[in-house]
């Protein structure tokens, strides 16, 4: 013990530093002002992310994709195993802070036959207990520990941002999805109608009453009609090969879904965003960039501290003998201190701390920017949202005009008043106008989902 505390006495004498306070001492806090209010809204404790987010849909069929792509997504499950991959290396961290005790056992015959020599033998044979500690008197353990747990939590985060991007993905496919079945409803509703009218051209126009001309473009609206199927079958085919692979299944898996569903605009109008510090704390990836800001500061501390001795202290007790029989005869006991200090290395430590102090820089910035982006995508997320829903009720009342020219010029037509070809110009535009308020409806539930993501998640 008075070896132990001869070497620690001694070592004393070669700090210099506070491994806390120096080590660090270059590394800038954030810079973070964040605005009063969030944007485009107004300042509210409570957020569409404190809510369940099914209770906006009420979608049981999202809700068992969703469920499956958690379970079955390949991003989501290699996140996962990262997380366990940093866990295991967190915890061997820790074990840095206690000795390591080893156990060796040996035995060996060393034969020596020289020239005009005898021949010699000497057996050896050893049973020894091995421990060795590295005093951490800098803070070098210190700070690897704090950037193994940093890098660990950071797993965490990136785990969680995956799971609600893959939510996000899945709810997105779903509803173009959905959009797609209803555009093509719209189309083999209105190719009914164009093959009708292209019968009744025609008997009309073999009954001599009425020209070849309106028979021809009879025809040709329903060929243009049809020509449309293809292309939306096509979009509904890439539609389900993404989310099956979103839900970790291969193309040919069978989605089981209502193809004659029709979104429904129960949504809320008013969304509540909470309070803009919440946002720090809600949005994953924002976590993830302020562990990866703590780990390159214990980087920091590590690259500082690593300019400095390495002090080890061995023990060993056991047995050693030249006979196996009288081994336990023939105590063993060592006590051994290690200085190892860097003497000529060119500077070699110093550059890599001064790396680890722009390395630091770079999180630092990156984190900055990672919350301006954050703010900015809520700020579009909103304007989609709004946009979108004002778009519907547009898209809603030209859809209801344009039926209400569809039925007219039926009537008109009927009766001699218009020609032909006002009938046909009246159809297209309540078939645009259709499409045109399935796409916005279509577009709201998105926006609405992006919402979601950029106010980080509630997807819990």
């Amino acid at each position: 013990m008075k070896f132990i505390k001869y070497i620690i006495t001694s070592c004393a004498a070669l700090i210099v530093i506070s491994s806390c306070g120096i080590a660090v001492k270059r590394c800038k806090e954030p810079s973070i002002n964040l605005p009063a209010v969030m944007p485009n809204g107004e300042l509210d404790s409570l957020t569409i992310t404190d809510m369940k987010w099914w209770e906006f849909y009420g979608d049981t069929v999202l809700c068992k994709f969703i469920s499956h792509a958690l379970e079955n997504n390949k991003d989501i499950m290699s996140a996962a195993a990262r997380v366990q991959q940093m866990r295991s290396l967190n915890w061997a961290s820790k074990t840095e802070w206690f000795p390591e005790v080893g156990l060796t056992a040996m035995a060996d015959n060393e034969v020596e036959n020289y020239v005009e020599k005898d021949h010699t033998e000497t057996p050896q044979n050893d049973l020894k207990a091995n421990l060795k500690w590295e005093l951490d008197l800098w803070g070098n353990i210190k700070w690897s520990t704090r950037k193994a747990a940093a890098e660990y939590l950071a797993s965490v985060e990136a785990e969680r941002a995956m799971r609600i991007t893959v939510i996000a993905e899945v709810s997105t496919a779903y509803y173009q999805l959905m959009a797609l079945e209803n555009e093509l409803l719209i189309v083999n509703r209105t190719l009914e109608t164009r093959r009708e009218g292209e019968e009744q051209a025609r008997l009309r126009y073999e009954g001599g009453l009425t020209s070849e001309t309106v028979y021809q473009q009879a025809k040709v609206e329903h060929a243009t009609t049809a020509s449309l199927i293809p292309a939306i079958k096509t979009r509904i085919e890439l539609t389900k090969s993404s989310l099956n692979l979103l839900m970790g299944e291969y193309p040919d898996f069978e989605l089981e879904y209502n193809r004659m569903k029709v979104l429904n605009r129960d949504i809320p109008t008013d969304l509540p965003l909470g309070i803009p510090a919440d946002l720090l704390k809600r949005r994953p990836d924002l976590r993830l960039s302020e562990q990866n800001l703590v780990s390159a500061c214990a980087g920091v501390g590590i690259a500082y501290t690593d300019r400095f001795p390495k002090i080890t202290i061995n023990l060993a007790a056991g047995w050693e003998n030249d006979s196996l029989l009288d081994l336990l005869r023939a105590p063993y006991g060592l006590i051994a201190g290690n200085i190892a200090a860097p003497l000529l290395e060119f500077g070699r430590r110093k550059a890599k701390y001064e790396a680890s102090i722009h390395a630091y820089d770079v999180a630092r910035i990156n984190y900055e920017k990672n919350v301006i982006m954050a703010f900015k995508e809520i700020n579009d997320a909103v304007a989609r949202y709004q946009n979108a829903r004002m778009t519907t009720e547009l898209k809603n009342n030209l859809r209801e005009a344009a039926l209400k020219y569809v039925e007219l010029a039926n009537a008109q037509y009927k009766y001699g008043d218009i020609k032909y070809i006002n009938v046909l110009d009246a159809q297209r535009r309540y078939f645009d106008a259709q499409i045109g308020l399935s796409n916005a409806v279509r577009d709201e539930y998105l926006a609405l989902v992006y919402l979601y993501k950029s106010l980080g998640g509630g997807w819990e």
